[in-house]
């Protein structure tokens, strides 16, 4: 595992608290120091991380030699403390991040709690470098791909039989097709993770979803 790896393990365990938090938090430190981020990268999930880190590596650029870190929070309720941590009452870097629709309000009061702004709306907020999902990343690589789309990238992985399958199931059956992927996507454990990376591959370069492609333009 590279330095940034350990680093956001570090950071993930810091936040945590507990019994090895003390000797995340010196690690964490010691790293930042050692690397010299320039950026963090604050996303609710892992699968919103690899469709970060999957966007990137498409358009030719290594965020870990261009010293930023994505940081999956595990949650979005634990924002602040990743902040006060992170930003410029802890380590003092540049923190920047992606979230959902439904957690834009969240993001807002912890933007403003940790000192970093007032008053703040989504144009205020992007001025940060936080970006929010209408309704969640995936619904908006969905949207970007239209569903034959999807349903292409589903094919290309061996998982078209097994789709057309789930979507016999009768709680599925008067869900729109666009709703059927989502729950397929979230029915096995990494999956949600994989197709992140692979819808973002099989994006057209010139329809990326807007804060997917703001937050990398940004960085």
């Amino acid at each position: 595992m590279g330095a940034t790896g350990q680093f956001r393990q570090a950071v993930v365990a810091w936040a945590a608290g507990g019994a090895d938090a003390h000797a995340a938090a010196a690690l964490a430190r010691g790293l930042a120091a050692e690397v010299g981020f320039r950026a963090v990268v604050l996303v609710e999930g892992a699968s919103d991380q690899a469709a970060v880190e999957a966007l990137a590596l498409r358009r030719g650029r290594d965020l870990d030699g261009e010293r930023v870190a994505v940081v999956p929070l595990g949650g979005a309720t634990s924002v602040r403390r990743f902040l006060d941590l992170l930003g410029p009452g802890g380590l003092g870097l540049r923190v920047t991040g992606l979230c959902d629709a439904g957690e834009e309000g969240f993001f807002l009061r912890s933007l403003e709690r940790s000192g970093l702004g007032s008053e703040l709306t989504r144009t205020s907020m992007e001025s940060l470098g936080f970006f929010v999902c209408d309704a969640d990343l995936e619904e908006e690589l969905i949207r970007c791909l239209g569903t034959d789309g999807v349903e292409r990238v589903v094919d290309a992985e061996g998982d078209l039989r097994a789709f057309r399958t789930f979507q016999k199931q009768p709680a599925q059956r008067e869900r729109t097709t666009e709703q059927q992927l989502r729950r397929f996507m979230g029915t096995l454990s990494g999956r949600k993770i994989h197709y992140a990376r692979s819808l973002v591959e099989g994006l057209d370069p010139a329809r990326v979803p807007r804060p997917l492609d703001r937050l990398l333009a940004q960085l």
